[in-house]
């Protein structure tokens, strides 16, 4: 229905009569700066021989339209962006039909004086690329998210908002993918777009969510900064999931450095070095080393050492009057010990890592002629991460309660190259602007990991006896069917599983006595054989798509692409992309108050290099793969290798085809008093092959009586099969709302607000049903299914000097599944869902606040469905104030002084507000229904130390 009443609209809009106009002409360019890069977001102002002024602003090709100008001779033409200079107005002279002028700037290190007019403002376009739902933060803006290179990523994720589809977002540091979401310091960052252009065929994914950097080029004076960030404990607020305060400690030093090397190259150099003890908190259900008694909670705190060497290098040269050369170089080396502890998991399944990546950039950029540029661009990216456990003893998983032992982590070394090659050109004909290129992507992986080679007992509950003060039975002699209702037995949690194995154990019982009376692991898992697996594989993408505009209030933006990958069979991906945008009365205003929005497309994803390599891995030949149920040999190991135990087989299936959404959105963006701009957008996501995984050797149904290795099996002699498929489904819809405003010269604002409905059938590749023969229950709430996100920020000056950046994050709870931890089918995959009982006093039957669930479903009963429980909102308010103190003698009238200090003070979570993080979901936990950790950060953050975190800052620039 949205679909169809979007067309109809769009047909409307161009069977629209086109008025006669008067003869006119236009003017239209590209911007770059001196490196020959385009620039979006410039004002371009034109002022006639009579004063009158029209006003374009660049878009996201850099490209300008100054359309209706009167063929009245010369016009003046002003190009005016923050920390970019134009050098002299140019002037032009205007004629009926098209003129051409591109324009060049220059990165400055001075203030420079504005005297046309105040043309920064936010205003509605229809140019493609200058949606007012999107955002285009430079100097100032930036004050507004965080220093910190973790909590700058957490910052932009937010201002983004959702993304469409279960994969969030993408971010694009000069122009390129950036893998696993490392970004430069934010010093280096010339300016950040968010959200621009949703339907533009260069792009594989939606324009929400998007998330693309520009780092500077060098300038024309030397220029530089250094800076030293510092943290403590002491000043920051404990934790409330510990009954201790987790030690903090941050130093951060770094800076950067500009400027020319000849009268035809600049460079630009950055360097952070950072120093973190980090406090990990550990919050989980233990039991007394002596008496065996229960401890809940049991917490613990710790330290995790965190370093991070960063330098980021950047020249550009200006290699003749046509051609420019861009050269960006990144080391980036990080470590870390004492890793994966806290939540659920104890120090002793610690583990050392450290990853070393190296990436360089190139891009040559080629002014062809005054209608076209060429951009060809390559990056190759090394990265290898390395692991080393601190013991390697078995590893201990009693679900949700507590995870002890060796690290399961195991020797891992991890090589990852990754190649990218692109060449976009943009060509302005007329009322067209074509953009038309090509990507290719390649990835070599050297994988050599002992991932759980010292084997895992899982510990997920049971129904068992109920036992008296003397661990006796209460009903002496019951035997415990979980098939059936049997007076005398209930369902026990992990941890209640773990203390019997120990209690029996010690008394002397035998493995059956001990699991008789509600004893004995789970699960135990090992992996054997051939640490290495090399994998590679390549993907392309190519493109056309034309902004055509039809008339001064009417652009039709039209596009293709087609993408094909290496390591799966599907061949067919065209992606179609069709938007508009429309200004009702534009014939009568050169600015119009009032713009619709509507696009429709279609947008692939990938099939993960890592998934190929599990199912390499996996294949029952590289590394053989044991599960055994209900194992009897608890805490020793069992001897697998060469034995007739069944192997768990990762593989692909041969149906697989790449996922894809198709999206289309409406919306309307309007011009508000007060320099501001108001945008409301409906969008709607439909996903077909959905990735998910099934095991498809589980015992048919009612085959399994739950004695291990009971069943018919659908592949005798063989183990569990799980198989990666594309058979999942995915809607959504999004009402997103985007205010920008500069209230005053003063005072800017950037705020959001989505309304947001996502069902599915799968989380992701990682996703099993409940029921291996049963999709009832799974089409439900997908796990990115939060209703409502907000957000709010910008920049304040006040007297003395004083800036203030708040940020402030709302959102409300995100689901999560409710699920029991006994392998209640015999298919291995201990997260299938509890059944709706309706007898309460039904032996085994759990009271919980979402009813009574039954962990032992009967045949026929209603299963709870997917993702049914919903955690708690969170609110977040950010606040950085800062104070610049500027000396030294000016060096030309009206400047900025050459020297300045800056001092800083930033606050995470400035109210203390306690923002619970993922809900406990496995009803056969202690904890069921609660959170264990604050909601978390990224990078080094990822699990934090303290609720409130205060950091200072000094910075010198010259």
């Amino acid at each position: 229905m949205t679909r169809a009443v979007f067309f109809c609209l769009l047909g409307l809009i161009l069977a629209s009569p086109i008025n006669a106009q008067p003869a006119t002409g236009t003017l239209r360019g590209l911007v770059t700066d001196q490196t020959g890069a385009v620039i979006p977001g410039v004002s371009v102002v034109a002022v006639g021989p009579g004063g009158q002024r029209q006003t374009a602003t660049s878009g996201n090709d850099g490209a300008y339209v100054l359309q209706g100008l009167a063929p009245a001779g010369n016009y003046e033409v002003h190009a005016i962006s923050p920390g970019l200079a134009q050098g002299q107005p140019a002037t032009v002279a205007i004629s009926n039909g098209t003129t051409t002028l591109n324009i060049q700037m220059r990165l400055v290190a001075e203030h420079q004086e504005i005297t046309v007019s105040d043309t920064t403002a936010p205003e509605v376009s229809i140019d493609p690329t200058q949606t007012a739902s999107a955002q285009v933060m430079r100097n100032d803006d930036l004050d507004a998210i965080s220093d910190d290179a973790d909590d700058l990523l957490t910052d932009l994720q937010a201002l983004a908002g959702p993304a469409a589809g279960l994969n969030g977002g993408q971010i694009f540091i000069d122009g390129f993918t950036a893998g696993d979401g490392t970004l430069p310091s934010k010093d280096a960052i010339r300016e950040v777009r968010i959200n621009q252009n949703p339907f533009a065929p260069e792009f594989d994914t939606m324009g929400t969510g998007h998330i693309e950097i520009l780092t500077k080029p060098g300038t024309d004076h030397l220029k530089g900064q250094v800076y030293f960030s510092y943290g403590d404990g002491m000043f920051n607020s404990r934790n409330p999931y510990a009954d201790q305060k987790a030690p903090f400690t941050m130093k951060d030093f770094g800076g950067n450095l500009s400027g020319r090397f000849s009268s035809k190259g600049s460079f630009f150099l950055d360097f952070d070095k950072r120093a973190i003890d980090n406090g990990e908190v550990v919050h989980a259900t233990t039991l007394d080393p002596v008496t065996l008694a229960i401890v809940s909670p049991f917490t613990e705190v710790s330290v995790s050492p965190l370093r991070r060497w960063y330098l980021g290098a950047r020249a550009d040269y200006q290699l003749n009057s046509k051609n420019t050369l861009t050269v960006r170089y990144e080391p980036n080396y990080n470590s870390s010990e004492n890793g994966g502890i806290g939540s659920f998991v104890l120090p002793s399944e610690a583990y050392a890592s450290t990853m070393m990546e190296n990436s360089i950039q190139a891009t040559e950029t080629a002014t062809i002629s005054a209608n076209l540029i060429n951009e060809t661009r390559f990056q190759f990216r090394h990265q290898n991460a390395t692991q080393t456990p601190d013991l390697t003893d078995p590893s201990i998983a009693v679900s949700n309660s507590f995870n002890a032992g060796g690290a399961s982590a195991g020797l891992h070394d991890y090589i990852h190259h990754h190649y990218e090659v692109q060449n976009y050109s943009t060509l302005i004909t007329g009322s067209h602007t074509w953009r038309f290129g090509a990507r290719l992507r390649a990835v070599s992986i050297q994988d050599t990991s002992e991932q759980n080679f010292n084997g895992t007992y899982t510990f997920g509950g049971a129904y068992a006896p109920i036992l008296n003060s003397l661990n006796q039975p209460v009903v002496p002699g019951v035997i415990c069917n979980a098939d059936a209702s049997t007076p005398g037995c209930a369902t026990i949690s992990s941890i209640e599983q773990y203390r019997r194995t120990l209690v029996f154990q010690g008394a002397g019982l035998s493995p059956q006595q001990v699991r008789a009376l509600g004893g004995g692991a789970t699960q135990f898992a090992i992996n054997q054989g051939v640490p290495y697996v090399g994998v590679g594989g390549a993907d392309i993408g190519i493109f056309a798509g034309d902004d055509w505009k039809l008339k001064p209030g009417l652009t039709l933006s039209l596009g293709l692409r087609y993408e094909a990958q290496e390591n799966i069979h599907d061949r067919t991906n065209f992606a179609p992309r069709i938007a508009f945008a429309w200004a009702p009365g534009a014939a009568r205003s050169a600015n119009p108050a009032t713009v619709i929005r509507g696009g429709f497309g279609i947008f692939y994803d990938r099939f993960s290099e890592q998934n190929t390599l599990m199912a390499q891995r996996f294949d029952g030949v590289t590394q053989q793969q044991y599960v055994v149920i209900d194992p009897d040999t608890f805490p020793g190991l069992p001897t697998l290798a060469g034995s007739a135990a069944p192997q768990t087989i990762h593989t692909v299936s041969p149906y697989l085809r790449a996922p894809y959404l198709i999206q289309s959105s409406i919306g309307v963006e309007r011009q508000l008093p007060k320099k501001t701009t108001l945008a409301v957008t409906y969008i709607n996501s439909h996903g077909l092959h959905i990735l998910r995984s099934r095991n498809i050797n589980a015992p048919l149904p009612g085959t399994y009586t739950g004695v291990a290795g009971s069943g018919v099996y659908p592949f005798p002699n063989n183990g569990p099969i799980y198989e990666m498929e594309s058979a999942g489904l995915y809607n959504q819809n999004q009402l997103m709302t985007n205010i920008n405003s500069r209230i005053t010269p003063k005072i800017s604002l950037i705020g959001t607000y989505t309304l947001s409905r996502a069902l599915s059938n799968t989380d992701g590749q990682n996703t099993f049903p409940a029921n291996q023969y049963d999709l009832a229950g799974e089409y439900g709430p997908a796990s990115n299914d939060v209703r409502h996100r907000a957000s709010l920020g910008g920049t304040i000056n006040t007297r003395w000097g004083l800036q203030w950046n708040p940020f402030i994050i709302l959102r409300s709870g995100q689901p999560f599944d409710i699920i029991t931890s006994q392998d209640i089918y015999g298919d291995t995959v201990l997260t299938a869902r509890p059944g709706i009982a309706s007898n309460p006093n039904q032996p085994g039957v759990v009271h919980t606040s979402y009813g009574l669930l039954d962990p032992n479903p009967s045949p026929g009963e209603a299963i709870l469905p997917r993702n049914y429980g919903r955690g708690q909102g969170q609110f977040t308010v950010n606040l950085r104030l800062a104070k610049t103190m500027r000396f030294g003698a000016p060096r030309q009238a009206k400047a900025d002084r050459p020297y300045a200090v800056t001092l800083s003070i930033s606050t995470r979570n400035l109210l203390n507000h306690v923002n619970p993080g993922p809900v406990i979901g496995n009803i056969n936990s202690p904890l069921f229904g609660q959170s264990n950790q604050i909601a978390s950060g990224s990078g080094a953050y990822l699990d934090s130390a303290n609720n409130r975190r205060i950091e200072f800052q000094a910075r010198f620039a010259f």
